[in-house]
């Protein structure tokens, strides 16, 4: 689609791992720029939370006049990464333009989330 989405994530010992979507001619196979980020934390320190998690994205056919927010799939991850480590990640969402965004907690854009205490 050449729609551009890169995410970095920082974690409660300062490091941040970064990540961007990657793109797949199956669609479903695809994987957004968020999740690319938060499985490289998980993957290389596994026992550190996510703090913050900060959002770019960029469209080659037009201009973004807004930040764009995570899509469904990358606000329940988000939310299981809350859970799990029982804090929450503040999501920094930035446009093309100046414009910033910032929510303190996935439960501002996913208020009635599903995780494991239903399980």
């Amino acid at each position: 689609s050449g729609f551009l989405v890169g995410a970095a994530v920082q974690l409660n010992n300062g490091v941040v791992l970064g990540g961007c979507n990657q793109e797949n001619a199956s669609y479903p196979l695809c994987m957004c720029g968020e999740r690319v980020a938060l499985y490289n934390a998980a993957a290389n320190y596994p026992h550190q939370s996510v703090v913050s998690l900060a959002i770019v994205a960029r469209n080659p056919r037009k201009k973004l006049t807004q930040p764009v927010s995570p899509c469904g799939a990358c606000r329940q991850v988000i939310a299981e990464y809350e859970s799990r480590y029982g804090s929450d990640i503040r999501i920094i969402l930035k446009g093309e333009t100046n414009d910033v965004i910032i929510f303190d907690t996935i439960k501002e854009l996913l208020p009635y989330g599903f995780d494991g205490t239903f399980l």
